[in-house]
């Protein structure tokens, strides 16, 4: 074991949704302690019996905050811009005595780039509300970095997938829509590989910095739905014009951008070796998973 592991402290996550709970699931592995928040009481039971100890977002207490080696947050802007979880403990995270604080934003801060390639230099011109909104929730925790010296990671993600939410659950309910739009392309990343990718940036850790979290191969939509089809046996739907798709506002947002995800630089500065390096490894370890049943 590492000196890291041999005296992993607690972490932190406010929110605990999917790219969460595989954190966690990672840092228990390595011995660690997870808090956890939700603003529903509901799922505290829950969250509870995944030996995540679990707090309601508004009433954490400070202590809980200030002895956590690692602070994760994975919770959205409001649709002001403003972060909710600075807004409430920003002046208790500045007095945080963390050695890492990671905050999930998304790819979608650099806009349009008519599928051209995008590392983390380019410049966050967003194009959506959605995009506008994280380049300011990122800002904000830039500030707890630049004005008092916390140890800030941003991590912006593709197209987050793996089991229970992935294209093969969506071909399997009958949902699966192949959607041509030429030249649209996306990249994914699997949830595994987030967590992964989370875990060496703690033992590694470069403050301020800002990591694309995408897979190897940008690819059409239309493209993962017939893989998942093949896998599962499935007809293939037929293809369905953009403009015709049946799509919720957030699924039509992602359209509006097309750009290829490079992902050279947690692999060159962290060492992170994809265990999904396209869609095609991710669907098949979760076919083959549920085969197993």
């Amino acid at each position: 074991m590492t000196e890291a592991q041999d005296a992993l402290p607690p972490l932190f996550c406010f929110g605990y949704g999917f790219s969460a709970q595989a954190a966690a699931r990672l840092w228990q592995s390595r011995g660690g302690r997870v808090i956890g928040t939700t603003r529903d009481a509901s799922k505290l039971k829950a969250m509870r019996a995944e030996n995540i100890e679990a707090l309601l977002f508004d009433t954490v207490p400070a202590d809980s905050l200030l002895t956590a080696g690692a602070i994760l947050s994975s919770v959205a802007p409001l649709d002001d811009g403003s972060d909710p979880v600075l807004a409430r403990y920003g002046s208790v995270l500045a007095a945080s005595a963390a050695r890492w604080i990671g905050y999930l934003s998304t790819t979608g801060v650099y806009g349009e780039a008519e599928g051209g390639w995008i590392d983390e230099t380019a410049p966050r011109a967003p194009t959506t509300d959605r995009g506008r909104r994280r380049v300011q929730a990122e800002d904000s925790w830039l500030a707890l970095h630049h004005d008092h010296g916390l140890p800030v990671h941003l991590f912006r993600l593709s197209g987050i997938y793996g089991p229970g939410r992935s294209a093969l659950q969506t071909v399997l309910s009958g949902r699966a829509q192949r959607i041509d739009k030429p030249g649209q392309v996306f990249n994914r990343i699997h949830v595994e590989d987030i967590a992964t990718t989370l875990w060496v940036s703690w033992e590694k850790p470069n403050p301020g910095c800002a990591y694309n979290l995408a897979d190897d191969e940008p690819a059409p939509p239309q493209d993962v739905i017939a893989f998942a089809c093949d896998l599962a046996g499935v007809p293939l739907p037929p293809l369905v014009p953009f403009e015709a798709a049946q799509l919720s506002p957030m699924a039509r947002s992602f359209y509006a951008e097309n750009k290829r995800l490079k992902n050279a630089k947690i692999k060159a500065e962290l060492g992170v070796s994809l265990r999904f390096p396209t869609y095609r490894e991710g669907l098949t370890a979760e076919w083959q998973t549920r085969a197993k049943g």
